[in-house]
């Protein structure tokens, strides 16, 4: 879907969408835990979708109790039969489901076969073939489609931290399972540290106590059930961005039905929003809040000053070269922009109109979408329906705000 919008402030009330990161792990920890859970306010995004899909393959099962509500049977960890043929699991675009399910899947069922679509397949799993490799665990990428088999075995696992903190989730969910204790050794500094937290946070939820340790620290995890929990999913940081986004570019907007105290690492962007209001020159490390780089760079274009985006290497394997696509949908819209080998530098002026191809990427198309309100005419957008991924309702809600967009 292509679309147009002709350049409008934007005004009203909206409250973000649920925090797509947690409700992957609180459907995952509810799909472990024996008994049923309940986890309400959920946004069926693809990426949600996918991770579905995937506990459904790994013997879980749910029902839809309400619109926004599902009741999940876990599958109680170790109880599941590891004889058979492997389950297939379709992790769509998702990255976090692929990471997230690879050692689940190990240690629940001895193994699985990946599938997904665009770039997924592509993106880095190299931390977790190293792993593999060392614990003798059989895997096969080909023809997208990867292959794992083998027996996850407790013991030592050696991560590095500047790759994503994806890998160090997955293996926060699966090592609980196994008949005795485990370490996760970081080898690096761990970036996206908060999104760690988040995971320990839906464990306990689920009564699997692990220890926090000082940041960079080793991860003391020891066998443990899963049990079955209530919860309720809180609005996305992440997505609030692109709002507070529109606001720096004019709009008149009330957020709502954010968690002031959320273990949300992407609730930086309110002092980054209050940084870039300032004139001036600036430098924003990313490493930890790489979601944020396509609305606060929209932030970035419009203000006075020059604002570099630093340690933002990971962001070249998202669902687009996020550098490259950022990059080009400010300058595609008449910003300057240049890009480095893991940074951005953004020079504010003013944003004029053009054509922003979406590059299938969600974060892309809504950066552009809020950056055309700023426009002096009118811009175009390739691939529209990219929002999907992980804001299934974005359009509505853009155009009750008053956006103005037309369906090419």
């Amino acid at each position: 879907m292509d679309i147009r919008i002709i350049p409008h402030s934007l005004s009203g009330t909206v409250t973000p969408p649920p925090s797509k990161s947690q409700t992957h792990r609180l459907l995952i920890a509810a799909a472990l835990a024996a008994g049923t859970s309940t986890v309400a306010n959920i946004s069926f995004s693809q990426d949600v979708e996918a991770t579905l899909r995937c506990l459904t393959a790994l013997g879980g099962s749910w029902k839809q109790l309400a619109p926004d509500t599902l009741e999940i049977t876990g599958i109680g960890g170790l109880s599941r039969e590891k004889n058979g043929e492997l389950p297939c699991l379709d992790c769509g675009e998702s990255g976090s489901t692929l990471r997230f399910f690879l050692p689940i899947a190990l240690a629940v069922a001895g193994g699985g076969v990946f599938t997904g679509h665009g770039r997924l397949l592509e993106r880095p799993q190299g931390p977790y073939f190293d792993l593999f490799r060392e614990k003798g665990i059989s895997y096969q990428q080909k023809d997208g489609v990867l292959t794992v088999q083998g027996t996850l075995t407790p013991g030592e696992y050696h991560l590095p931290g500047n790759v994503s903190s994806q890998f160090f989730t997955g293996l926060l969910f699966a090592l609980p399972l196994l008949e005795r204790p485990s370490q996760i050794i970081p080898t690096t500094t761990v970036e996206s540290w908060d999104y760690i937290l988040m995971t320990l946070d839906a464990l306990a939820a689920a009564g699997i106590a692990v220890p926090e340790p000082r940041h960079g620290g080793v991860f003391q995890v020891s066998p443990s059930p899963y049990r079955s929990f209530d919860r309720a999913v809180e609005a996305d940081w992440s997505q609030a961005g692109f709002w507070y986004a529109a606001i720096a570019l004019g709009a008149q907007l009330e957020l709502e039905g954010l968690n002031a105290f959320s273990v949300q690492g992407d609730m930086a962007v309110v002092p980054h929003y209050l940084r870039l209001t300032y004139p001036g020159d600036l430098e924003i490390d990313v490493s930890g809040i790489p979601d944020l780089l396509p609305p606060l760079a929209v932030m970035a274009a419009v203000r006075s000053g020059t604002t570099r985006f630093v340690n933002a290497g990971r962001l070249r394997m998202k669902e687009s070269d996020r550098l490259s696509t950022v990059c080009a949908m400010l300058t595609a819209l008449g910003g300057r922009c240049e890009e480095g080998p893991d940074s951005l530098t953004v020079t504010g002026g003013t944003l004029t109109s053009g054509t922003v191809d979406g590059a299938n990427d969600h974060r892309i198309v809504m950066a552009a979408a809020i950056a055309a309100t700023a426009c002096t005419a009118p811009v175009t957008i390739l691939g529209a329906e990219a929002v999907s991924k992980s804001y299934p309702t974005f359009w509505e809600e853009y155009q009750r705000l008053g956006g103005d967009i037309h369906v090419l």
